[in-house]
């Protein structure tokens, strides 16, 4: 891939084309013959769910299911010990815990010497995520391997009727993250769902620290955009915890595994007065363009 300078005639510049600059990795493809895909983050994600792999709470309805799989090397074959695995889902009535301390069904557990992981918790429902659209059920994955690119991906349960009504749930990228569930004797439901790790190289650390802060919208000064990294990458604040973007190139960036038709974009440019300039354009699942500019001052 050619490399792009990201921002030329400011401070940032050197930061940034001073080692590799910026490489793109999509977010959707792995290498060997073994596809991970990922999927968008949704706006739910919490940090700091405590450790645990058993996520059943006493006396709540819900089915039990048991997830588990084996976390992968690059090759597809050389299973990954110590990869750090959090599950987050909604509950039984399709409610997210996004504020108290007992992170209801949020979980992290870590692959063992086998690269085995597993999670007993409930199956989480389908519920409406607003404007008539059902999101199917789903579990949320976030995976985190030394040397390798974290992987943040949603897992689907095969028989779900909102599957092809959901644009994320029915893309091509997910046909492989849709799963078959297995009944046991005891009436309980298992899933496996196996991850091949890939490498990719970061942006600049220094270069994304250049981005972060608070935005304020030109038009409406009270309108902020905040912007703070996690592993590396670049996210924008929300009001659980945040949502990650990965850059392109030509000083942008992009929230992942969006859907044909959608799309969120930061686009960034240095002022002479040496202040960021951010152009935040978004197509959600209602299709209309949306636009801000937000500056952040020095």
């Amino acid at each position: 891939m050619q490399r792009r300078t990201f921002i030329k005639n400011s401070t940032l510049f050197a930061a940034v084309v001073s080692t590799n600059g910026f490489i793109h990795f999509d977010g959707h493809h792995f290498v060997g013959d073994c596809e991970t895909t990922s999927d968008i983050l949704g706006p739910y994600y919490r940090p700091n769910s405590p450790f645990r792999n058993n996520l059943i709470i006493k006396g709540q309805v819900g089915n039990p299911i048991e997830l588990s799989g084996i976390i992968k090397h690059k090759d597809c074959i050389t299973p990954y010990k110590n990869a750090k695995i959090e599950l987050w889902h909604c509950d039984s009535k399709g409610v997210y815990d996004n504020t108290s301390s007992e992170y209801r069904y949020r979980g992290t557990s870590y692959s063992d010497e086998n690269g085995q992981y597993s999670f007993k918790t409930i199956l989480p429902v389908p519920y409406d995520a607003g404007g008539g659209h059902i999101r199917p059920a789903h579990f949320h994955l976030m995976i985190t391997a030394e040397g390798y690119q974290p992987l943040v991906t949603q897992l689907y349960f095969s028989g779900d009727a909102h599957i092809p009504k959901d644009m994320y749930a029915s893309s091509k990228d997910a046909k492989n993250r849709i799963l078959d569930t297995e009944t046991l004797k005891d009436g309980s439901k298992k899933v496996m769902y196996h991850v091949s790790m890939s490498k990719t190289l970061k942006a600049e650390a220094a270069a994304i620290d250049k981005l972060t802060g608070i935005y304020t919208d030109v038009k409406d000064k009270s309108k902020k955009i905040e912007l703070f990294t996690k592993n590396k990458c670049l996210w924008m604040k929300n009001e659980v915890f945040g949502e990650n973007f990965e850059y392109v190139g030509n000083n942008t960036f992009e929230y992942p595994a969006m859907p044909k038709g959608m799309y969120a974009t930061l686009i960034f440019e240095i002022m002479p007065n040496e202040a960021i300039k951010l152009t935040y354009n978004y197509v959600d699942d209602d299709l209309v363009k949306h636009s801000s500019v937000s500056i952040k001052e020095f």
